[in-house]
């Protein structure tokens, strides 16, 4: 990483259905291989499944889901001496939303349906309703910075 100069963010355009920039960030995540219109795919699918399980704007429930998975503290590493502890730290708003990102297509991945629509579908559902593993995910964060508050002290 050079410290001279920070890489500058680059700008994702929206999607061409809902016109929402963290969708495609979603997308551009979920995409093997630089297969966007098969990621599109089955997100646009997906949300058609969770639109008839919910009877919701599924993009309403994608933001909702999201901000169910976020997490507000998570810990870092801090060497101090010669030990390592766990510091609790918070989240940047950018990193807040790459995390939920993340956590919600690695736990869909693990689901045991059996396409990958059906898997986001279920995992949105959950995570709509505060469950599902990408949610037990920020929970298991949030307990971890709760149980080392105590080297809060420590942070940098």
């Amino acid at each position: 990483m050079s410290r001279r100069h920070a890489a500058e963010k680059r700008e994702v355009l929206p999607d061409a259905k809902f016109g929402d920039r963290v969708l495609t960030k979603f997308m551009n995540n979920l995409m093997i291989d630089g297969k966007k219109s098969a990621a599109e795919k089955i997100v646009y699918n997906a949300f058609d499944r969770v639109e008839s399980k919910l009877k919701r704007s599924p993009l309403e429930v994608f933001h909702e889901c999201l901000d169910n998975i976020k997490p507000s503290v998570e810990v870092r590493s801090r060497r101090v001496g010669g030990a390592t502890y766990q510091v609790p730290v918070e989240v940047r708003p950018e990193r807040r939303e790459a995390l939920a990102i993340r956590w919600l297509i690695n736990a869909s991945r693990a689901r045991n349906e059996n396409t990958m629509e059906e898997r986001l579908a279920g995992e949105l559902v959950d995570a709509v309703n505060s469950r599902g593993s990408a949610v037990k995910k920020r929970e298991d964060t949030h307990k971890m910075a709760e149980a080392n508050k105590a080297f809060s002290h420590y942070r940098w």
